[in-house]
């Protein structure tokens, strides 16, 4: 297994996102990022998500609409204690020059200093960490 900090960049292709700085957090179970628009629309009678990640004024947002058939709903406490009910979506992640998919909550993350938190069911099996660190899979590179 490799060792990441307790943040580390992050890269998200199929969302157009490269190396954006992520939290590592082992107290959460499910990956987040930070959405501030989501829409499901019926069509054809099939459940779709519509939906853009990041904050606008945040350097790597790109202003895509994203959408997906696959996807769930999930009940969530958030940092705050509070219940919420989130839509999961997945993504591939790119680290460590390995690609792998990874379950995302979308959340309102506006308040948190990272857009983008990395939870225990994406890391286990893949890594270890060591929250003196930061950036190991940039430092990995040289």
């Amino acid at each position: 297994m490799k060792i990441i900090g307790r943040k580390e960049k992050i890269s998200l292709p199929e969302w157009g996102i490269k190396n954006i700085s992520a939290k590592v957090d082992t107290g959460a179970y499910t990956s987040s990022i930070h959405c501030e628009f989501w829409e499901e629309r019926l069509e054809n009678e099939v459940p779709v998500l519509y939906f853009k990640v990041l904050d606008p004024s945040h350097k790597k947002y790109n202003g895509k609409l994203f959408h997906t058939k696959s996807f769930t709903q999930k009940k969530v406490k958030n940092s705050f204690g509070h219940e919420e009910l989130r839509y999961k979506v997945s993504t591939k992640v790119l680290m460590f020059e390995e690609e792998f998919e990874a379950e995302f909550t979308l959340s309102d993350r506006s308040k948190m200093r990272s857009p983008i938190l990395l939870g225990r069911k994406m890391l286990k099996g893949r890594f270890r960490v060591d929250v003196q660190e930061i950036n190991l899979s940039i430092k990995s590179k040289k």
